[in-house]
């Protein structure tokens, strides 16, 4: 029986009710079907929903075998997208702390000033709203994995919990150093043999497990796959490694080990698990990162569909929805709409939000798609429709073969079409005034000489 099926039988029942018509072997029946769950209305779903949002590093589709990626395995990963939905036209940022800015604030890098890496730090913290419209719903709340690229810390954030490291791609301990994490506030030290990963992950199950009782919010953000990378606690000893194979790997074995632990506390089916990419992959690891034999245009760090287009994946057993694709545009920024509606929290009015609520597609409802998404990194920035993108220095772009290849439209060429669509982006550029907004000051590229580890 389907969601929309126990919706009516729900409704039926207490018109049946009122007219003194149910049976009582009916009315035990049905409340023992309420009872174990299986009778709850969506919006009563919604209100018990725990959330884990993972956060993969430098992971783009091409990484992802349900993408059709040729040289990733991601079993557990792919069962997600079963279970769920996969998001095929879902973008952020090209570069890890403009792409978690826009994740946890909801509004674009020209409002906030998170334009490029170092930038990123320096934003108002009151900018992070997104761990605010947990508190503000009840929920006990855990950030673990990568911070430094934000400000302040995940407990000044409004997290009732954390465990985080600064910097990118930490795992094990470098010769001669031993890497930093904190835990509640507390600095420890990763110890010799110790991977960090395993400690982010043994974190993350003790949470869920100490609040199974209590709606919670996790925000995870993996370690994985981030450079410079390095043989796992999986990986053959004394082999040449395809290191970035091996690392896409754990990863997915941390994460169907994050769910088969949902199943085991009974907390999977009310629990909205979110898998995400914060930026495409890397330069280094792009010749391997092809889907049918192709290259993606673009990697991370640049403004063509490589940079930004992401892996998105959503299950939530509770609300039926399974083994579906949704080819509709998804903008980073949706995340803070979708999760202020899923909690029923009125977002502050004291500044304007950028995204639209994506919760109708995770719960099975008629949806309004987005027209079209905007992204941006230092000051380069483009808006794009589902064929057509635009970007800052007027540069009309066919996107018909994305994410393979742009083909830039001349303004001699142009068709009818191609000045309809011209003219629509424009319009919305014009809307949004990026250029009137907080101006990039770093060297251009959206990363600072001098900037390490990122």
């Amino acid at each position: 029986m389907g969601l929309a099926d126990h919706e009516g039988l729900f409704r039926n029942f207490w018109i049946e009710l009122s007219l003194q018509r149910v049976t009582m072997r009916r009315f035990v029946f049905l409340l023992v079907l309420m009872a174990a769950g299986h009778l709850l209305p969506a919006r009563a779903a919604a209100e018990s929903a725990n959330v884990i949002f993972i956060l993969a590093d430098d992971l783009g589709i091409g990484n992802v075998a349900c993408y059709g990626a040729d040289h990733a395995r991601t079993p557990r990963i792919d069962e997600l997208a079963r279970q769920g939905i996969k998001f095929t036209r879902a973008f952020t940022g090209a570069l890890c702390g403009p792409s978690r800015a826009l994740i946890m604030s909801g509004r674009y890098a020209f409002r906030t000033g998170a334009t490029n890496q170092d930038a990123t730090s320096e934003i108002a913290p009151s900018e992070l709203v997104l761990p605010w419209l947990f508190k503000r719903a009840g929920y006990v709340s855990s950030y673990i994995g990568k911070w430094g690229q934000l400000p302040g810390t995940p407990l000044e954030a409004g997290f009732t919990d954390s465990m985080y490291f600064k910097g990118s791609g930490v795992y094990w301990n470098p010769k001669g150093e031993r890497e930093r994490y904190f835990t509640n506030g507390v600095e420890k030290k990763l110890d010799e043999g110790e991977y960090l990963p395993d400690l982010l992950q043994a974190h993350v199950r003790k949470f869920i497990r100490a609040h199974s009782e209590q709606p919670f919010f996790v925000f995870y953000s993996l370690s994985h796959v981030h450079g410079e990378l390095q043989p796992t606690p999986d990986s053959p000893a004394g082999q040449d490694l395809d290191l970035m194979g091996e690392n896409i790997a754990y990863m997915d074995k941390l994460v169907g080990e994050l769910i088969d632990r949902l199943e085991q506390l009974q907390l999977r089916r009310k629990t909205l698990v979110i898998f995400m990419g914060d930026n495409g992959t890397g330069k280094g690891q792009a010749d391997r990162a092809t889907i049918g034999g192709r290259k993606l245009s673009g990697t991370k760090g640049t403004m063509q569909d490589g940079g930004g287009l992401v892996p998105l994946i959503a299950s939530w057993p509770a609300m039926g929805v399974a083994d579906k694709v949704c080819d509709e545009l998804i903008d980073s920024t949706d995340l803070v709409a979708t999760f202020a509606a899923l909690v029923d929290v009125a977002l502050p009015t004291d500044r304007p939000f950028d995204g639209m609520r994506f919760l109708p597609q995770l719960t099975g409802k008629p949806s309004q798609p987005r027209r079209w998404i905007f992204n941006q990194l230092a000051r380069m920035w483009y808006v794009r429709e589902e064929r057509w993108k635009l970007n800052h220095q007027g540069e009309l772009y066919d996107m018909s073969a994305a994410p393979f290849a742009e083909t830039i439209i001349l303004p001699s060429e142009e068709s009818s079409e191609a000045r309809a669509a011209r003219q629509r982006l424009a319009e919305v550029l014009a809307r949004l005034d990026p250029a009137g907004g907080i101006l990039d000051q770093g060297d251009g590229t959206g990363r600072h000489s001098g900037r390490s580890n990122k």
